[in-house]
């Protein structure tokens, strides 16, 4: 998981390079946009944060315990 997250971080500084780099007006930067928007919006990244978000949340619950077990012991 953290190696698709630093993909993405890659592809979005390559994206944003590409556009503030880009002289062709704003073609480039809706073409930029619209692969984002497909990539954000595709049924695989959409699973990959949704199982994110629920191992952070179990991770959160986790370390609450852990805490909550060395504060009163």
């Amino acid at each position: 998981m953290r190696r698709f997250l630093t993909l993405l971080l890659v592809a979005a500084i390559l994206a944003v390079g590409y556009v503030y780099g880009s002289r062709a007006g704003k073609g480039p930067y809706r073409d930029v946009m619209a692969s984002l928007d497909a990539l954000w919006n595709d049924p695989r990244v959409k699973k990959a944060r949704k199982h994110a978000l629920k191992d952070a949340q179990n991770a959160a619950k986790a370390a609450e315990k852990k805490i909550a077990k060395a504060a009163k012991g």
